[in-house]
């Protein structure tokens, strides 16, 4: 990785994973860094321009409302660093309103490409509060910007995390149903309070899915991703969710969780049921029921965070079309 100089900045393209956020009973404190990418390029200009490549990003401002450009600007600010116009592009690989973090990803690709293009003149926990506060949780933005699995905290004021290494040999069947769900719509179905044995019920079963991971016990994972908390109440948003998480280690998964707000369901399993191709049948023959089309997707825990890929001003590519950047990103920046 190569650092952009703070007086003549040229363009940087950043690589950031996606996220799965709760792992079931972990609600808003357990993430895990995902192999699907989203790339954002940025560089200074005389106007802002904001490029957008790919099939995912229906809705996105292309104006100075756009949340990677505000984003980049609170971290000028906060580095004391003027930079008012930007020549931005953004490639993503994740579906938007899934459940697989696609704003913590756009917001961990703004933070790290800014800070960037300053010199990284910010910490990595600078960014790290910066992101947790603009989530308002840190399991989805921590999983993204240190990747692996983190069991983190925040309270409002200041955030903390413990990142664990993905237990080897554990694969991850995404099932994303075709529609979208909107993140303030799931959490505006769940209850003000809880009874005290849910609670309970969660503490303990997230303390042991936490210690299960840390130690590689995998066999443990069907019984401590069981939650009380916020999967039975969005179940109804989400047609055959409950028979998946109720029939998954049935059917060989290890365990089987809503995505963050959902309605991607995650199933956890050994790398043989990848070949063996019972899972995905399982799901698809479920989701099919209730008239619910949907891309499964094998993909692997993600062991690292943010990729920087750093073009200066001398090089050819620096004059390059965001356009044509971001086509051929995955070829210059390592998955």
């Amino acid at each position: 990785m190569q650092a952009a100089s703070a007086t003549e900045p040229g363009r940087v393209v950043v690589q950031v994973p996606a996220s799965t956020a709760n792992l079931g009973p972990g609600f808003d404190s357990l993430g895990m860094a995902l192999s699907l990418f989203e790339w954002v390029s940025m560089a200074p200009a005389e106007e802002t321009r904001i490029t957008l490549v790919g099939e995912n990003l229906d809705g996105v401002a292309t104006d100075k409302t756009n949340l990677i450009y505000e984003v980049a600007q609170a971290v000028f600010r906060k580095a004391g660093v003027a930079m008012p116009e930007l020549d931005i592009g953004i490639r993503s690989d994740i579906p938007l309103a899934r459940g697989l973090g696609s704003s913590a990803t756009a917001i961990v690709g703004a933070l790290v490409a800014a800070n960037a293009l300053i010199g990284n003149a910010l910490s990595d926990d600078d960014l790290f509060q910066m992101a947790s506060e603009l989530e308002k949780h840190p399991d989805n933005v921590g999983a993204s910007l240190f990747g692996g699995i983190i069991a983190a905290s925040w309270d409002g004021e200041r955030a903390d995390y413990v990142r664990i290494e993905p237990p080897a040999g554990m694969e991850v069947l995404a099932a994303i149903p075709e529609f979208e769900l909107a993140t303030k719509k799931a959490r505006n179905v769940l209850p003000e309070q809880v009874s005290m044995k849910d609670a309970v019920f969660n503490v303990t079963h997230s303390s042991l899915l936490t210690a299960a991971l840390a130690s590689g016990r995998l066999d443990l994972l069907g019984r401590a991703m069981r939650d009380r908390l916020h999967q039975p109440y969005r179940a109804a948003l989400i047609p055959g969710m409950e028979t998946i998480l109720r029939e998954a280690t049935e059917h060989g998964a290890l365990g089987a969780v809503l995505s963050g707000a959902g309605p991607t369901l995650l199933l956890i399993a050994e790398t043989e049921q990848i070949a063996d191709g019972s899972l995905v049948s399982f799901v698809k023959r479920v989701m099919s029921a209730e008239g619910i089309q949907m891309d499964a997707r094998w993909l692997k825990p993600c062991l690292h965070g943010p990729q920087v890929r750093y073009i200066a001003k001398d090089d050819p590519r620096y004059a390059e079309e965001p356009l044509l950047i971001l086509q051929n990103v995955q070829a210059e920046v390592g998955v």
